[in-house]
């Protein structure tokens, strides 16, 4: 099925709708027809990709916090979405050790406060909720992980988000029972992705670009790590994919 036949129309939340993968996100959605309502802090990063997209003419833009569950439950269930696409979240690894508890908070308490929510609405609705390939325990082998290979990081940022998979997991077991819950959960993860509008701090491609145009030479800050790459459409598609299954495998 076309993606225009699945979206058009439909009330869609995305948290997270001013970062870099939310933006892109919601440009996508928004040519597809979606009526969007985006959920990020007030404060944006400068340069913004949201910016310089003008997203904020075409989506209801709403500033909030996502840890503020009250303010989060309302957005909810005021504007009673088919579709959510979480994605906010503290998502600097350098930056999760100099704000720990940012990230912790963020990582963990705004996701379970987004499940919180779903679970008490009352109407038909997929979530795709997003956390990241670094939710792994990271033991160094060559080959990919798996669902079942063991969660948790040495870094705050990585341990939250195995921290957010285990919440998913329980509130997925607890409440929302695939025979009989009107709202569908997924979790999906995905490794680094490159594109433009990307301005975030510590991104090896950005950092590249910015030193060759001013002629200075690339600092490679640990240059024996070995990362996969994709661009940043490529887990887009998967979201957009798997918010449909959800929808579709309800019989």
């Amino acid at each position: 099925m076309r993606l225009e036949e699945k979206f058009k129309n439909k009330k869609i939340l995305i948290t997270g709708h001013t970062g870099f993968k939310g933006a892109w996100l919601t440009a996508w959605l928004n040519l597809l027809g979606a009526k969007i309502t985006g959920v990020s802090l007030s404060k944006l990063d400068e340069p913004s990709h949201f910016s310089v997209l003008k997203m904020k003419e075409n989506i209801n833009d709403v500033r909030e916090d996502i840890r503020n569950y009250k303010q989060l439950e309302k957005i909810i269930f005021d504007l009673e979405p088919d579709y959510v696409f979480h994605l906010a979240a503290q998502s600097i690894v350098r930056k999760s050790y100099d704000s720990p508890l940012d990230t912790w908070s963020t990582n963990v308490i705004g996701t379970i406060n987004v499940l919180e929510a779903l679970r008490k609405l009352q109407k038909k609705c997929n979530a795709v909720i997003i956390t990241s390939d670094k939710c792994y325990d990271n033991v160094e082998w060559v080959w990919g992980y798996k669902e079942t290979d063991r969660l948790g990081g040495p870094d705050p940022y990585s341990a939250s988000k195995g921290a957010a998979e285990l919440a998913i997991k329980s509130y997925i077991k607890s409440y929302f029972p695939a025979d009989t819950s009107s709202v569908r959960i997924a979790s999906s993860r995905a490794g680094n992705v490159i594109g433009g509008g990307d301005w975030a701090q510590d991104r090896i491609i950005p950092d590249c670009v910015k030193a060759w145009s001013e002629n200075n030479t690339v600092e490679l800050r640990k240059p024996n790590a070995t990362r996969p790459w994709q661009h940043v459409l490529e887990p887009l598609s998967g979201y957009l994919t798997l918010a449909i299954a959800l929808d579709d495998n309800r019989d």
